[in-house]
């Protein structure tokens, strides 16, 4: 039986791109480890098809909202209940995973119990469909560190964590803003930890355009990405990768290094109001544009 399952909710594959992307991601995904299951979950256009040709569990009947898009809540429950592995990792459908991913998740999660694991990514245009031979993975890997570059900290394409967490989630909009930065505010309040895996796991993340989503804008301005975020809190809890309180490094699970952008971070939570005014939340938005500008400067 596998010991790790992987679940997503791809995007149609009408679009020739976001289907050549696709397609590249979930093979990748078989081939991260000999005990991993998949399951894709959704109803998109084209998703029964591929599931079917790449021989792939697929789960339709997931709920949505009044827009028509998935609910996170859904798709994390139909992977559950399809599931009985102790690992579950939801990874966007764009992602390419390295054979080495379940080896390195296993010798983590060891040492560790309740806890989330989540990594940044790095950076790749891809218009081609990926030649999965031997050696593919090294050939990708030194493209992507010649080619490529790495995201910022907001950028949260994986969930690693056991089964009996995250039992109850709001109904978030997937694709949306602020349902990822939940997912990290979520663990830290229930005192988990939240794992780094940046220093450990490659995941590359191939670029496309927004052309699924309403008026071919990005995702950050659309209406469901605002109720994502009011369902989570409000601003407050958009946290990011940066506020993980572990890191995995050289296979050891511990307290991340000492860093002048953590401090300014952590600065930056205190003060963050609920409400997005007054002099509290100007002097947030000051010391995040310190942040967020030292965090660049590092790429």
């Amino acid at each position: 039986m596998p010991a790790m399952t992987i679940f997503s909710a791809p995007k149609p594959f009408t679009d020739p791109h976001i289907d050549l992307i696709q397609r590249n991601a979930i093979q990748s995904w078989q081939r991260a480890g000999d005990d991993v299951e998949i399951l894709l979950i959704g109803e998109e256009d084209g998703l029964a098809e591929v599931a079917e040709e790449y021989g792939v569990r697929h789960l339709p009947n997931v709920e949505k909202n009044e827009h028509g898009t998935p609910l996170v809540s859904s798709i994390f429950q139909l992977a559950r209940e399809a599931s009985d592995n102790e690992l579950l990792v939801y990874v966007n459908a764009d992602i390419i995973l390295f054979p080495a991913f379940e080896e390195t998740v296993q010798k983590m999660a060891k040492q560790v119990n309740r806890f989330l694991a989540v990594g940044r990514r790095m950076e790749l245009e891809i218009r081609h469909e990926l030649d999965f031979t031997p050696g593919w993975a090294e050939s990708l890997k030194t493209e992507t560190q010649s080619r490529g570059y790495l995201q910022r900290s907001v950028a949260i394409d994986y969930f690693i964590f056991p089964r009996n967490i995250f039992l109850q989630i709001p109904p978030f909009a997937i694709g949306r803003a602020g349902w990822d930065n939940w997912m990290i505010y979520h663990a830290r309040q229930e005192k988990w930890l939240v794992i780094d895996l940046s220093p450990s796991v490659m995941v590359v993340h191939q670029n496309h355009n927004y052309g699924h989503l309403p008026e071919n804008q990005i995702y950050h301005g659309l209406e469901e990405s605002h109720a994502n975020i009011t369902l989570g809190g409000g601003p407050q809890n958009v946290y990011s990768i940066i506020d993980a309180n572990r890191e995995c490094r050289d296979g050891r699970v511990r307290r991340p290094r000492w860093s002048l952008i953590r401090l300014l971070r952590g600065v930056e939570r205190l003060l963050i109001p609920q409400k997005t005014e007054g002099k509290r939340w100007y002097l947030s938005r000051r010391v995040r544009k310190i942040r967020v500008n030292l965090e660049k400067q590092q790429l």
